[in-house]
């Protein structure tokens, strides 16, 4: 086995791993102490091996990475994971403007509700057909800390997945168009007490899940069985078998914009291509 290099990092070291496992390489990790892992692969692998170890060097806590031990890996390991920082810091700070601006403005609304501010900054996000900036506030209000934490996970996790794999303008026009599409179809359905993240996340999810149906060579941007949780949420919201009121249709419209728009993302490629 040749030495790649070393990193003090055994969880991120075996992330490398099991990502040059999902490319048909093979290596191996080394440690004396459990902490400071050498990485070895084999000779025949080495020149192959080598720029994509520093393409891991130079950020090893890419998202592709964890993504491979979930396909790959194996959840037996010598090394000791204790005291690893999750750099949530660096992470949070590797994301994109868009990524971040609506993370941190959703977080401050609901901060400021908490304060009293929830009747004057409700009356001027709140959907309303003759202001055109409320078509899309809608998606930055939350009424509540479980439902808050919970869009933003999706967001920032299918958000940033998604800008990797087709670029950040695609997510930009997503959140438009997720957003435009889930509010009026709330408000047209049901009315205009509604707010989150929720159609928007549902749009995400239904682009992924088409985005890899359509490239089934490459990784899948969302496991099934997320989207299959995803769904039975989506059906529970509808029977209302769910202890809290739901945005329905802002949740359908999202996952059919979303899906509509991996299609068209596909199509538009195709052309492309062939100019």
């Amino acid at each position: 086995m040749i030495e790649l290099g070393s990193i003090n990092n055994p969880r991120a070291a075996q992330g490398f791993i099991d990502f040059i496992k999902s490319k048909g390489l093979h290596g191996e990790l080394r440690s004396q102490d459990g902490q400071t892992v050498i990485i070895c692969v084999a000779p025949e692998h080495f020149h192959q091996a080598q720029p994509l170890w520093q393409e891991f060097a130079a950020n090893p806590h890419d998202e592709k990475y964890q993504q491979a031990s979930w396909q790959v890996g194996s959840t037996q390991s010598p090394l000791s994971y204790q005291g690893q920082s999750l750099n949530l810091k660096a992470r949070f700070k590797a994301l994109s403007w868009l990524n971040r601006t609506v993370t941190l403005v959703s977080i401050a609304i609901f901060v400021a509700f908490l304060l009293g501010g929830f009747e004057t900054i409700y009356s001027m996000l709140q959907f309303n057909p003759a202001q055109p900036l409320t078509w899309f506030t809608p998606a930055i209000v939350h009424f509540s800390a479980i439902h808050l934490i919970f869009n933003l996970i999706w967001w920032m996790t299918l958000g940033n997945d998604i800008e990797k794999r087709s670029g950040k303008l695609t997510l930009v026009g997503l959140f438009l168009v997720t957003a435009f599409i889930s509010n009026w179809a709330q408000f047209l359905l049901v009315g205009p007490n509604f707010g989150g993240l929720s159609g928007v996340v549902y749009g995400l999810l239904g682009f992924c899940w088409i985005y890899s149906a359509m490239r089934p060579s490459e990784p899948p941007l969302v496991s099934n069985s997320i989207v299959g949780f995803m769904l039975v949420w989506l059906i529970l919201g509808f029977v209302d078998m769910l202890p809290v009121s739901m945005a329905n249709w802002a949740h359908l419209a999202g996952l059919l914009a979303g899906m509509a728009y991996a299609v068209s993302d596909k199509l538009l490629s195709r052309t492309q291509s062939r100019k």
